[in-house]
């Protein structure tokens, strides 16, 4: 039994005393219920009980490019930070997730290594999409695309002919398909980015590329019937037609994340290409606009999209944003810094749980996942909202520590983290998920 007398529960923050058996919670009751044979952990005073959080956009990169990051480093991370499921996307690793014998080698390598629970999205590229039906049977979650280069020449884009295929046949599966959704003409009209001014590289990524491609999601959406979530945006001038699609019946849901709601275009200084991805962190008053689409739940989670790499790669050019590789790792950072933004603007940790673990939980599709009740399994945080720390690069577990954090004062303190009911962290005891079974 677990005692708290503040608990984050889908009928509000209250006294709570939740009690698990092999892994799952049975019974959320009141503070003091008594449970003579039940031993009982009390969470301190100023720390509050979470769901764990689902974090649904993480670039593990192994196989392949397990230099950049890996399953242990990076379940490592998530657990420190209140993580306790993640879903890994099928790029940046060799092979990328786009068939069932990817998705085979994928697993096996991830198994035994892992400190939370891991789910794996697959994806389509030009030619592919007559694997789905195979990758969806082999348990990957949905299917990603991309509408302009991703950056890596395994895992080219799709081309709206394409995209329509894709959507029609995941209809057809009942899968959803996620977007990176930047409109490849637009970007190729405009500015090229070069130098260490960031200005330059947010012109070349205008959001309108992002506003015109999120449209046509929603067409192909609604023209095949399909389920589509848009991936990481960054654009707040999309939200009123993401907001319209919704309210005519379009299936249709979007996240952001971490550093486009806590960064803003006009602080980063020349050079900084830690704080390079795409699309690319925009101005503070957009920023303040997706914090409103939060609050209205238009966009309806906020994940992490943790895209490490070597820091030579971030570092190419000396501090040109052209060259520079394009990511931002924030796998162990995420909860704080979105809690950070969220108490200054009035929001509750009831509205952190919702966008952090039961949204992202939704969308995926993960029973049991994200909530404190019963029958879910005991994936639980203790989060000091009211401690704070500064971010040292060295006590982060990603594989490479460059961070845009570094430095940053931040509000609220993992302390401990349960996986199943069992501190998390320590030897692997992650599972292995699959779209449509039950995690515990």
């Amino acid at each position: 039994m677990i005692r708290a007398r503040r608990a984050v529960t889908p009928d509000g923050t209250r006294p709570t005393a939740v009690m698990i058996r092999q892994g799952t919670i049975v019974e959320v009751g009141p503070y003091d219920a008594a449970r003579p044979a039940a031993p009982a952990l009390v969470l301190a005073d100023d720390e509050v009980l979470l769901p764990g959080l689902v974090d649904t956009h993480v670039h593990v990169n192994e196989p392949g490019r397990d230099h950049w990051e890996g399953f242990a480093s990076a379940t490592r991370a998530a657990a420190a930070g209140g993580i306790t499921t993640i879903i890994d996307m099928p790029l940046n690793s060799i092979p990328p997730t786009t068939n069932a014998a990817a998705l085979r080698i994928k697993r096996e390598i991830a198994a035994g290594q892992v400190h939370v629970d891991v789910g794996f999205w697959g994806g389509a590229v030009p030619g592919s999409a007559a694997w789905l039906p195979g990758l969806e049977a082999a348990g990957a979650f949905g299917i990603k695309v991309f509408l302009i280069d991703s950056g890596v020449p395994e895992f080219p884009p799709l081309d709206q002919a394409g995209l329509r295929d894709v959507m029609a046949r995941a209809a057809e599966l009942g899968t959803v398909v996620l977007v990176h959704a930047e409109d490849a003409g637009i970007v190729a009209a405009a500015p090229h980015a070069a130098g260490p001014g960031y200005g330059a590289f947010l012109r070349s990524r205008p959001a309108a590329a992002e506003v015109i491609a999120v449209a046509a999601v929603i067409d192909a959406a609604r023209s095949t019937g399909a389920r589509a979530h848009v991936l990481h945006l960054s654009a707040a001038d999309a939200v009123p037609l993401l907001a319209r699609a919704r309210r005519d019946g379009v299936a249709i849901t979007a996240e952001t994340c971490p550093h486009y709601l806590a960064l803003a275009a006009e602080d980063i200084p020349e050079g900084a290409t830690e704080f390079k991805c795409c699309p690319p962190i925009r101005e503070r008053a957009n920023s303040g606009r997706l914090w409103q689409a939060l609050r209205d739940g238009i966009i309806d989670c906020v994940v992490s999209d943790h895209s490490p790499c070597p820091p030579e790669l971030k570092a190419q050019g000396g501090g040109d944003f052209g060259a520079a590789w394009g990511g931002i790792s924030s796998l162990q950072l995420a909860l704080p810094v979105v809690w950070t933004g969220a108490r200054r603007r009035g929001h509750s940790l009831d509205e952190v749980a919702r966008w952090m673990a039961a949204g992202p939980a939704r969308i995926a599709g993960l029973a049991g996942k994200g909530r404190i009740e019963p029958g879910g399994d005991a994936d639980l945080v203790a989060f000091a909202p009211d401690d704070g720390f500064t971010v040292d690069p060295a006590r982060l577990h990603h594989r490479h520590r460059l961070t845009p954090y570094a430095g940053q004062r931040l509000d609220g303190v993992v302390r401990r983290t349960w996986l199943r009911g069992e501190p998390a962290g320590g030897a692997p005891a992650g599972r292995l998920l699959s779209r449509g079974e039950r995690a515990g």
